[in-house]
């Protein structure tokens, strides 16, 4: 049976992929990297209007495990990113790419988490509005957590830098 491994999970994919095309939200844009592979998927993040982040371009890598949507992608950014949740390494720290079931810090309620009604569209917007309004309370960058709360204006100065290296300049 597993031999079909993925099958279930790249018809899914392709259909999300072709909704994205036909619908894409303001200010995202994503797909396969490949037509090889459609579980390796890049996407494009506009910042969002009246933010630090406004006016950057944000490039991000979601991964795909064989039994999606089972269970969640991860999803990367493959650009500077400072942002409370999202880690150093720019893995994004967000409820909807947990694991289903319960969080066994008790952190998430059961119904934050991921669960195969959510989409990537809902990811891509999750993680939009993860941008613009960041929880700094289950932070996993700390400095940037931190930052955030005590000093807006040095986070903000950060974010401006980061915006400009994601134009290139």
């Amino acid at each position: 049976m597993y031999k079909s491994g993925g099958s279930t999970a790249l018809k899914r994919l392709m259909t999300e992929y072709k909704e994205l095309c036909l619908h894409a939200p303001e200010g995202i844009t994503a797909g396969p990297v490949s037509e090889d592979n459609f579980f390796e998927w890049e996407a494009v993040i506009a910042g969002p209007p009246d933010t630090p982040f406004e006016g950057g371009i944000f490039t991000a890598t979601l991964t795909f495990p064989r039994d999606y949507p089972l269970n969640p992608p991860t999803m990367k950014f493959t650009c500077p990113m400072f942002h409370p949740n999202v880690y150093a390494n720019g893995v994004v720290c967000i409820s909807i790419l947990h694991p289903p079931g319960d969080d066994p810090n008790h952190y998430e309620s059961s119904s934050e988490r991921w669960s195969p009604v959510q989409s990537v569209e809902k990811i891509l917007l999750s993680v939009l509005s993860m941008i613009a309004e960041p929880n700094d309370e289950s932070g996993a960058n700390v400095d940037a957590s931190k930052m955030w709360r005590d000093d807006r204006e040095q986070y903000n100065a950060i974010v401006e830098d980061i915006v400009q290296k994601s134009l290139g300049l």
